[in-house]
């Protein structure tokens, strides 16, 4: 092989793998997920950590749909709920549930 093709072979090589990353970058290229907004967020329950990975707070869904806040003290004996779903809509209560304080 003479030095000219050689010199030809290896442009053609190099033209060819350009335009060919280039085309399968567009053709095989993943289209971009439109479920959520530009600047929003979508999510059944959003959960605060403490350092230790015990939620201590948490916003989302509970089984039969209804929405509520749920805010947990640092050493898990009362709880603080909000839901304006429920009969009160603010309720404080105690690890074995029993309500201490509530507002309608």
């Amino acid at each position: 092989m003479s030095r000219w093709h050689y010199g030809f072979l290896v442009i053609v090589t190099l033209i060819g793998s350009i335009t060919g990353g280039a085309l399968s970058g567009w053709w095989l290229a993943p289209s971009p997920v439109t479920a959520q907004k530009a600047n929003g967020m979508n999510a059944e329950e959003f959960l605060l950590l403490d350092t230790t990975g015990k939620a201590r707070a948490g916003l989302g869904l509970d089984k039969n749909g209804e929405v509520g806040l749920v805010m947990v003290s640092r050493d898990g004996n009362r709880k603080l709920s909000l839901s304006p779903d429920d009969r009160l809509a603010v309720k404080l209560s105690d690890q074995s549930g029993r309500v201490l304080w509530s507002a309608p």
